[in-house]
């Protein structure tokens, strides 16, 4: 499975300080053990840009993964290769390895596809748990489902159906809060809570293009010069509409 845990880990330190998506994985990987698969999972931290950055690495996720599941779980110091084949072939059934951060390799963000090809080496059956990576088409979400049967897990099901509920029939006043760092990578959600929302209240690094298109100071923080006309439009579609967009007020 793919799933989106990485992040749990709090970076440069190492330390895991939330544990929530690691606990929401779990049982998606209980129930390929279940069915008498030896597991693999693949997942990311951070933006190293292709490189080995020690404290990006997911060893911890291997050992608090362990913890949760009162089962081992093996962690390995890479994620293609010939060891890391090796290693995989002989795991038995039930047995659990965590791959090393996609993200040391370029490759991955690049949907380079000898590297999903490499990685689809390692299963038979391609299973995405991670929701907030599937819109990315990155060799471990989009490129590796070319080589394998691909499925959603439990995890996947769960946010789907509550996000669709939430789309088609929503309870009123009906907000939706939305993070991140680029604005490119949500205009298309905006524009569709557009038709849906009463309010949007959006946070993150994206916020600072916002603030930029309202004409106010941000400073050296984090902009996309070249979405802020893009985000004057939103903001103008989102007043014609009478929805409330609330941006921070403490940058």
């Amino acid at each position: 499975p793919q799933a989106q845990i990485g992040d749990a880990v709090f970076q440069g330190t190492g330390r895991i300080t939330d544990d929530t998506r690691i606990r929401e994985s779990l049982p998606t990987i209980r129930y390929c053990q279940e069915q008498g698969a030896a597991v693999v999972l693949m997942s990311h931290l951070g933006r190293p840009d292709g490189q080995r950055v020690p404290s990006l690495s997911l060893r911890p996720v291997a050992a608090r993964l362990g913890e949760l599941l009162k089962h081992p779980v093996a962690f390995l110091e890479e994620c293609i290769g010939p060891d890391v084949e090796a290693r995989v072939k002989a795991l038995k059934t039930g047995e659990i390895t965590l791959l090393e951060n996609l993200r040391f390799h370029a490759e991955e963000e690049g949907n380079d596809p000898s590297f999903a090809q490499s990685l689809s080496r390692l299963g038979e059956i391609y299973v995405n748990d991670a929701f907030g990576t599937a819109h990315r088409a990155h060799a471990s979400t989009e490129g590796v489902a070319h080589h394998l049967p691909a499925v959603a897990g439990f995890l996947m099901e769960k946010e789907i159906r509550y996000l669709d509920g939430a789309r088609s029939d929503p309870a009123r006043p009906f907000v939706a809060i939305l993070g991140g760092a680029k604005v490119s990578d949500k205009i298309g959600v905006i524009r569709r809570l557009l038709d849906k929302v009463d309010r949007l209240l959006i946070g993150g690094g994206m916020s600072y293009t916002f603030l930029k298109a309202q004409g106010l100071a941000i400073g050296a923080s984090k902009l996309e010069a070249d979405k802020v006309e893009l985000a004057k439009q939103l903001l103008a579609d989102a007043a014609a509409r009478n929805i409330q967009v609330l941006l921070p007020l403490d940058h």
